[in-house]
């Protein structure tokens, strides 16, 4: 393929433009160059054609109940009942932050989210209590990489959509890696907390469990019925999407923190995320008309044949990949990008696509932990006012097994996939 695109994709991102316009202008380029600018006459229907996926309705409803959750005191109870379970062990505050991220999964499934609004709120609290100002902040990034693996996740729904692959599976499979993932970054917690002794809570601190319980249920019904309803196919992910933000509506005026002028904030900001993902889909959808023309896909699965890789060896390129558009790249961005073109020879491999799912987005969110990008790091570093070399020495033994977590998932597949299967939803 001539040179000419990629030398215009490569100054546009170190330009720091917006990814629809380089990946958009890129592909155009391309045309030219190939000599195919034929096809160019069908590219708004090819592009819009592919943005006709019923799926992708749910994502900014998931916004929108994300955003109206984050306003309406949502934070503050979950944390809460967190505290009243967890809280009198040695480094009860680190077991909150992660055990809060688990609940706040269940609602906003954003990284970055949940890197903000526990920055704001954990961070000093913790900070207080006599833990590290580092260490305090690296947990909570390590932990809110969670929020995309536990449904509803915006990165499975633009996964599954684009890779015509069942949103509802991906859903299910999401369930066992996120709790395993807050398991291994609660043993790694406990190490740290008895090495360098952490603080446990008072007892004076520890709020009642029933009363905290009480408070936190209207949050935590949230993601129970939204998961139920999709799990056990009363909703399609659409539905659930609806009923979630009208639910996320209801339990901000319970807290009575929701005011008039949050809920047209949250509109507001769900309608500038959402033009934000679906220009980037037009844009991505132009490049996976070119791979289509050029048979990218095809050519791709003949170079893994001559290069001699089984789906294993394949799953390890794919995983660097994954990782490295992580750091760099917008997470939804990456899927849509990368994900067309080479996760369909995994398929062919023999890899699951339910399977291949969970690794991509697991992948992807670990990315935004990894220097020296690391899109959560850098927003924590801002919101805690940390040094970012320092968070990142902190992070690394998080990250660590993450990693480790990450090469299980790749070798045992029955992970992400028992509970899909159980509940008949697959294979």
């Amino acid at each position: 393929m001539p040179i000419l695109p990629f030398l215009f994709l490569f100054a546009a991102i170190m330009s720091g433009s917006a990814i629809a316009y380089f990946v958009g202008g890129a592909t155009i380029i391309g045309f030219i160059s190939l000599d195919q600018t034929r096809y160019l006459a069908a590219l708004p229907q090819r592009a819009m054609s592919q943005l006709d996926v019923f799926a992708f309705l749910a994502m900014p409803l998931f916004i929108l109940t994300g955003e109206l959750m984050n306003r309406g005191g949502v934070t503050h109870a979950l944390i809460r009942f967190s505290l009243s379970m967890l809280g009198r062990f040695k480094g009860g505050m680190a077991h909150v932050n992660i055990l809060t991220s688990v609940f706040f999964a269940g609602i906003s499934g954003s990284a970055t989210a949940d890197a903000a609004a526990l920055g704001n709120t954990l961070v000093p609290e913790m900070e207080r209590q006599g833990y590290p100002r580092a260490y305090a902040a690296a947990i909570t990034a390590a932990s809110s990489i969670i929020g995309p693996i536990i449904p509803p996740s915006i990165i499975l729904i633009f996964y599954g959509a684009l890779l015509n692959t069942s949103v509802v599976a991906l859903f299910a499979a999401g369930v066992v890696p996120g709790l395993m993932l807050a398991g291994v970054l609660m043993v790694v917690n406990a190490f740290m907390a008895h090495r360098h002794g952490h603080p446990g809570g008072k007892g004076s601190e520890i709020p009642p469990f029933w009363g905290s319980l009480f408070t936190a249920l209207p949050a935590l019904s949230l993601p129970v019925i939204i998961l139920s309803g999709i799990l056990f196919g009363f909703m399609t992910p659409a539905e659930a999407a609806g009923v979630a933000s009208v639910a996320a509506l209801g339990v901000g005026m319970f807290y009575g923190r929701l005011t008039r002028r949050d809920v047209i904030e949250a509109l507001n900001r769900t309608v500038l995320l959402s033009g934000a993902v679906f220009i980037i889909l037009v844009a991505v959808a132009t490049f996976g008309y070119l791979t289509s023309v050029e048979q990218l896909p095809r050519k791709m699965a003949a170079l893994i044949g001559e290069l001699g890789l089984d789906a294993t060896g394949y799953l390890l390129v794919l995983n660097v990949i994954f990782l490295a558009a992580g750091m760099i790249m917008d997470v939804k961005a990456a899927v849509a990008l990368l994900g067309p073109l080479l996760i369909p020879p995994a398929i062919v491999l023999g890899v699951d696509p339910v399977h291949m799912g969970i690794l991509v987005g697991f992948n992807l969110t670990v990315g935004l932990l990894t220097p020296p990008l690391g899109g959560v790091l850098l927003i924590l570093s801002t919101v805690v006012n940390i040094g970012y070399w320092r968070l990142v020495r902190a992070v690394l033994p998080f990250l660590i097994v993450e990693l480790i977590l990450l090469a299980v998932l790749i070798y045992v597949p029955a992970i992400s996939l028992t509970l899909p299967r159980y509940l008949g939803l697959m294979n």
